[in-house]
């Protein structure tokens, strides 16, 4: 691997929730940053879930020195409340692609390096090459619209819809070389033509807004009052779902202009209304960070309840098969 993980925003998510201690739950668990962190600041017990089995062998070195104080599980982040008998104090969500996973190139999530066009954080289940393979024009542009942002989505699942009825596209740089014959050179300071591209697909390939939303859900119900919810998040995107969950589960209000407003709903969570970004220091020791944003909230003692979905601004989901 070409740079150590580096845990974004640990200081700061160990600022707005201290103190730390009680049982917390890393539900993107990683390299560890975030768990060997709050073990470090208090935390009684740490519940410690990833979806790659890789992350459970990179820590088999280390995760024996806080014995019976760390719990590994495989699993997804959205069946958090299913490992957390007895409530939780905490949970922290490190939403996308891990650095591990970004600079090893066998696992296909860089366009930076050619390796297998796979994207898949479990390594189980269909893979980016058979989402490539097997969807129509359509799908394929509306993953890359709606996921990616991508203005191009329609001529570059044009082109990729043509290519692959040449020859199978199985490796990124194959995919790298499509998107950059449709989209001009870059200018400087610019991202790479590919980038919006491999965030859709890989977003697709892993169904992460699905895991999301159904991942904050999961908190809610798994929190005990006054525990804390951070989650970081990374591109546009999953922040708008982030910060409209939490203005969805925060104080609600009904009324009109013949009635005086009265309390609808009761607050789920008490959120801090404005995102915590990393600062100069952080971002020159880790410029990974640089588009990072902290949203935190705290639980409050009312019940869980369903979420209306279609408040939360998601993108809108698609048929991938």
């Amino acid at each position: 691997m070409s740079q150590p993980h580096i845990p974004v925003l640990l200081d700061a998510i160990l600022e707005a929730c201290a103190p730390i201690d009680g049982v917390w739950l890393d539900g993107t668990f990683g390299a560890g940053g975030y768990a060997k962190g709050l073990l470090e600041a208090g935390a009684k017990r740490v519940i410690g879930v990833d979806r790659d089995p890789l992350a459970f062998e990179m820590a088999a070195s280390w995760a024996g020195d806080y014995a019976d104080r760390l719990d590994l599980v495989e699993g997804t982040f959205s069946d958090l409340d299913a490992y957390a008998t007895g409530g939780l104090d905490g949970v922290v969500l490190d939403l996308g692609v891990s650095s591990m996973q970004l600079d090893m190139a066998e696992r296909g999530f860089s366009f930076m390096a050619d390796g297998p066009l796979d994207m898949r954080m479990s390594q189980k289940g269909a893979s980016a090459a058979d989402l490539v393979a097997s969807a129509s024009e359509s799908v394929l542009a509306d993953i890359l619209y709606h996921y990616g942002e991508e203005r191009a989505a329609r001529p570059i699942a044009r082109a990729i819809v043509k290519m692959r009825q040449d020859a199978p596209i199985e490796t990124t740089g194959a995919l790298v070389r499509i998107v950059e014959a449709v989209l001009p050179r870059p200018k400087p300071g610019q991202s790479h033509p590919a980038t919006r591209t491999f965030q859709a697909l890989r977003i697709a390939v892993n169904d992460e807004f699905g895991q999301l939303v159904q991942g904050l859900e999961a908190a809610e119900r798994a929190l005990r009052p006054d525990g804390w919810l951070a989650v970081v998040s990374f591109h546009s995107l999953e922040d708008r779902v982030v910060k409209r969950f939490f203005q969805a589960r925060g104080p609600s209000r009904a009324g009109n202009r013949y009635q005086p407003e009265t309390l609808a709903e009761p607050a789920r969570f008490n959120a801090r209304n404005k995102t915590i970004a990393p600062g100069e220091a952080e971002l020159a020791q880790n410029p990974r960070a640089r588009s990072a944003k902290l949203r935190v909230g705290r639980r409050t003692e009312a019940a869980a309840a369903p979420v209306d979905r279609r408040a939360l601004g998601m993108p809108k989901l698609v048929e991938v098969a």
